[in-house]
């Protein structure tokens, strides 16, 4: 993941920490009396919340835009970088769940949301706004850009909703927890809770092609045999057989309006698979009368299917 959105803030500012941007000996007016933070990150916790209110008192005195309102914001994020290294641990190994270096990322977003929204004058501590938009910030990443498949805001709320009753639940009950016992606890309806369910299984996929790591029905298998088959191998195909069914109902009725000779033609023909010749000499017709009589009934039956 690269770091674009606030590249102006993590970008190594061109005013030295020495606090004289002017470039020359001198200390510019500015920047005047503010402490020399060479390593903003390493500020111990004390240290970076005195340093912060200090530099939060000067960069209300500065106009947004310039080079001193820069080095003054620049080094309050650093100085608090820490925040957000704080606020990403609850989400480190979360499974399908973005490297720990990109939430930190993500939640630098947050903490400079928060520096550009602080107001000294309120007398509360940044960690108080900080930390809701770091966390917020990390929560809205997670959301977007972890799930497998894009559902609704709502439906993804709700899956965390149901993950924590279905926890709840078990342990209450000893039980895995019914659609109609999560919908009691939750105050919904069992179709909004299915509708939860199953748009939990947006949230991560398989492929196809990974190998099954059990054997199925419970009977034991070599390893290689389990390797050899993939996911895809096991899962079931459409039987062309099940083509047939739709015709064969919408069929029934229109063989019923068949005369005796015809339907026996028929049954010889496709239940018994009976040549032609071997039809007339089983019915008394020849094989010419059999090709003719065929052609008509199946000519007939296929108009009155098409148009049925």
């Amino acid at each position: 993941m690269t770091f674009t959105a606030t590249a102006e803030a993590m970008t190594p500012t061109t005013i030295p920490t020495t606090a004289t941007p002017s470039g020359g000996t001198g200390e510019a007016p500015a920047l005047g009396g503010l402490p020399d933070v060479p390593c903003p990150r390493e500020l111990s916790t004390r240290d970076a919340r005195e340093l912060t209110r200090i530099f939060f008192e000067r960069l209300q005195s500065l106009e947004e835009g310039t080079r001193e309102y820069q080095y003054v914001r620049n080094t309050l994020i650093e100085m608090n970088i820490s925040l957000v290294q704080f606020a990403a641990r609850p989400f480190r190994d979360r499974p399908g769940g973005p490297e720990t270096e990109d939430i930190v990322q993500v939640g630098i977003i947050g903490l400079i949301k928060a520096i550009d929204r602080y107001d000294p004058e309120r007398n509360t501590q940044l960690t108080t706004l900080a930390l809701p938009y770091i966390t917020g910030e990390i929560k809205r990443h997670f959301r977007d850009t972890t799930w497998a498949v894009r559902v609704p805001r709502r439906l993804q709320e709700l899956r965390l909703e149901l993950a924590k009753a279905t926890e709840e639940l078990t342990a209450e009950t000893d039980h895995a927890p019914t659609p109609s016992e999560l919908a009691e606890r939750l105050d919904l309806t069992e179709d909004e809770v299915r509708q939860g369910l199953l748009a939990a299984n947006g949230y991560s996929t398989q492929s196809l092609d990974v190998p099954q790591d059990g054997a199925a029905g419970g009977t034991q298998v070599s390893a290689a045999a389990r390797t050899a088959r993939s996911l895809a191998e096991t899962m079931g195909d459409i039987d062309p057989a099940l083509e047939a069914v739709e015709d064969r109902h919408a069929l029934a009725p229109l063989l019923a309006d068949l005369d005796e000779r015809s339907i026996q033609i028929l049954e010889l023909r496709f239940g018994q698979e009976m040549t032609q010749a071997e039809i007339g000499a089983e019915i008394g017709l020849s094989q010419m009368q059999v090709s003719r009589l065929l052609t008509r009934t199946l000519g007939s039956l296929r108009e009155e299917l098409l148009h049925a």
